[in-house]
């Protein structure tokens, strides 16, 4: 099983035709953080799409030439992608791009559906032909045999959302229009913003519209669907309040940038709030704390400031290797940890050191982060978690497919601290959650099995490429 994060989508629209693939760029790589994996531009000019999408980073698919080469525009979308259903290869790559006899369309998604088999299923049997492994292509299908009944673009998001469940935040392109949608629970962020220039700006976090120069108007709402378009702009809420809301608390313990406002929540102080929460229910005594790069640093400086002990950088990350949480592959994240952290010496050497990172799955890259402090000299190695232990499958977003592989679902608190070779282990307790972003709504299942909507059938990351491979092998 290979762990993956999230994706990012981001949309602009323009009142004049301006180089918006350089505008994508910009706010993709604010949003690298998403995804590692493949990334796509689509440009649309009165209804002429150019586009370019590939694997790997955004800063390896679109060279200089690469942007002078898409068209200017009115309006385009952009995608980065971790693939959580679906293999890494570039039919997957986003954003989609459909031709019907009503127009055009490029779609970019962020989320899982719960019901993508079924709904698979039910288009195929009636003579759909897939050319993707991901749950998008279904929601492009759907929203494609909705458009071709319905009389706009955003009624037929809206008949489309009546048959999917579970997580997606959308930004669509039409002809004429751009549509964003986020799914009535909001479990993955969605917000908008306006430039001074007049452009409108859609993005998976803030941070992306703080990138290219607009100023944050506000998160869409759980189950909105926002318009942009002649008539300006349009917020449709026939989906609102349907459901109680469940943004996913990971998009605050991990996936997010700290200078990210999620929901009116900063992803920073809330993870300040998780280092000073550990800090009173698992003190030890100590020299120095330090923190995993990057998601590990804001806690490690709340723990400091609740329990008085010097906060220090004790691991130096190499800035060009991805995050191992969603390396493909275990070998890889074994090569990995050495080459993307090195410990400084000169910080842990014959000290005491509170260790803080986000997550334990597996046990694998905690232990070797922990043998790499010892190396350098630690005397003692306290590790805290910002999150509770991973207990139980996603099926929103986060690739967690099964519970075979998740250390704390076989081995008891003192267990795993010895396995991953800490002198003691304190993970952030279900119950301080709350304390992270208030009672504001949102999705601990991965962590206490609490899920809001029905478990999908068939759970298992490959279920569309193994339909493939049987296929084939017929």
């Amino acid at each position: 099983m290979s762990l993956h994060e999230e994706c990012g989508v981001f949309g602009v629209i323009s009142p004049e035709s301006a180089d918006l693939a350089s505008v994508v760029y910009y706010g993709l790589y604010a949003l690298q953080h998403r995804g590692q994996e493949s990334c796509g531009i689509v440009v649309n000019d009165d209804g002429v799409f150019s586009s370019h999408k590939d694997l790997g980073l955004v800063s390896e698919v679109f060279s200089p030439d690469t942007l002078s080469r898409l068209t200017k525009g009115k309006m385009a979308v952009g995608h980065v992608r971790y693939g959580t259903t679906g293999g890494n290869n570039r039919n997957n790559c986003q954003p989609i791009e459909v031709n019907h006899q009503k127009g055009k369309m490029a779609l970019a998604h962020n989320g899982n559906l719960s019901n993508a088999a079924q709904l698979r299923n039910q288009l195929e049997l009636s003579g759909a032909i897939f050319h993707t492994t991901s749950d998008t292509e279904t929601i492009a299908y759907i929203i494609t045999r909705e458009r071709l009944r319905t009389a706009s673009i955003e009624d037929a998001v809206s008949k489309a959302m009546d048959l999917l469940d579970g997580a997606y935040s959308l930004v669509l392109m039409s002809a004429q229009k751009l549509i964003c949608a986020r799914d009535p629970y909001g479990f993955r962020p969605l917000c908008y913003g306006k430039t001074p220039d007049g452009m409108y700006v859609a993005a998976s976090e803030s941070c992306a519209l703080r990138a290219i120069g607009a100023e944050f108007v506000r998160d869409l709402e759980p189950g909105e669907i926002l318009v942009f378009g002649p008539e300006g702009v349009v917020s449709r809420r026939e989906h609102c309040g349907k459901k109680s809301k469940k943004i996913c608390i990971f998009e605050y313990i991990y996936f997010a940038r700290p200078d990210s406002v999620i929901n009116g929540v900063s992803v920073h102080e809330a993870r300040i709030r998780a280092g000073r929460i550990l800090a009173k229910e698992h003190p030890a005594g100590a020299d120095i704390v330090i923190g995993v790069p990057d998601s590990g640093l804001d806690a490690a400086l709340g723990f400091s400031m609740e329990s008085g002990i010097d906060y220090g950088i004790g691991l130096i990350k190499n800035k060009y290797i991805g995050r191992t949480f969603i390396s493909p592959g275990q070998s890889a994240r074994l090569d990995q940890v050495r080459i993307k952290l090195s410990a400084i010496d000169e910080s842990v050497r014959d000290k005491r050191v509170i260790l803080i990172d986000d997550s334990i799955v597996r046990g694998t890259t905690s232990g070797r982060i922990v043998k790499l402090l010892r190396e350098a000299g630690a005397k003692e190695i306290h590790m805290r978690i910002s999150s509770p232990p991973f207990l139980n499958p996603c099926y929103y977003g986060t690739d967690i497919d099964s519970r075979e592989n998740l250390i704390a679902c076989h081995h008891s608190v003192e267990e795993t601290a010895r396995i991953i070779g800490a002198d003691s282990l304190g993970y952030l307790p279900v119950s301080e959650l709350d304390t992270l972003i208030g009672s504001c709504g949102y999705c601990s299942a991965c962590f206490d099995g609490n899920y809001p909507t029905e478990i999908p059938s068939d759970t298992r990351k490959d279920r569309f490429e193994r339909k493939l491979s049987e296929r084939t092998t017929q």
